[in-house]
């Protein structure tokens, strides 16, 4: 009975990590559920604990978001440690660390770039870098410990494609909520660039390194096993899109709304995905 009862606790945390997932970010939940069955869950274990990790230092400015990010952090040491937390994103979380052998410091890296966000505003070429591998590239590589199963080799040969990839992803991210991100947060994640005076050349600069970062990602999408290569392809396609509208808009069009694929763009991204998928030309 006892096991059961166990077993129980662990899918009803693990729902909480999905319906996080599904709430916060139709997107990146579509392309999930495009993986292998086996891989689902753990990644949406990932998802849930980076969200809510997220949220404390994005949204919750009525509370204290040091106090809690620190509590949060320690909670989140003691759930790996004891193998349960009675906080359901917590406890699936250290579910998929414990099962995947997930290194403790990319854990350490992503929590250390969310107190950066409790206080950094601007930011120079260093302090970027790392606020980028914190925040995004171990995301990337906490996923790859998910897709290569226990290959080390794999998982050590796909790091710097994985890497590239998170960065891309969060970069983007950046270049669509320069609004919010500035008028509501009042950061500005991009060195040496002026929100106020944002122009052409700087728009230029960072879409030459996103692309870089796209391809030098694509090239190891391709080498994926095959139970997580088709849902990683439809979200670089999603944001390579996003991307490619981004590129054509106005650096002040950017300040002024929040480019996004409607839904039905991200409908046709898909379908066009799943031909080239079972055509054999990803």
């Amino acid at each position: 009975m006892h096991m059961t009862n166990m077993k129980l606790f662990d899918e009803v945390s693990e729902d909480c990590s999905r319906n996080t997932t599904e709430k916060y970010s139709t997107s990146f939940s579509s392309a999930i559920n495009l993986l292998h069955k086996d891989l689902r869950t753990p990644i949406y274990n990932i998802y849930g604990f980076v969200r809510f990790a997220d949220e404390i230092v994005d949204t919750f400015h009525d509370h204290n978001k040091a106090a809690l990010l620190a509590s949060f952090k320690q909670q989140t040491y003691e759930a790996i440690q004891q193998r349960i937390s009675l906080n359901p994103i917590l406890h699936s979380f250290q579910l998929t660390v414990n099962q995947y052998n997930i290194d403790l410091d990319l854990i350490e890296a992503f929590l250390h770039s969310m107190e950066m966000d409790l206080e950094k505003r601007v930011y120079n070429k260093a302090g970027y870098e790392e606020y980028i591998y914190g925040s995004a590239e171990v995301v990337g590589l906490m996923c790859l410990y998910v897709f290569c199963e226990g290959d080390k080799k794999l998982y050590e040969h796909l790091k710097p494609a994985a890497r590239s990839l998170g960065a891309a992803f969060q970069k983007v991210n950046f270049l669509r909520d320069v609004k919010a991100d500035f008028e509501g947060l009042n950061r500005m994640y991009f060195p040496g660039c002026d929100f106020r005076n944002f122009t052409y050349a700087d728009k230029k600069l960072i879409e030459t390194d996103i692309q870089k970062d796209f391809d030098d990602a694509y090239a190891g999408i391709l080498q994926l096993p095959m139970k997580a290569r088709f849902g990683v392809y439809v979200a670089y396609k999603y944001y390579a899109s996003l991307f490619n509208k981004i590129k054509k808009v106005k650096p002040q069009r950017i300040l002024q709304e929040r480019i996004r694929i409607p839904d039905y763009g991200k409908i046709f991204i898909l379908a066009k995905a799943g031909i080239r998928s079972q055509l054999n030309l990803l």
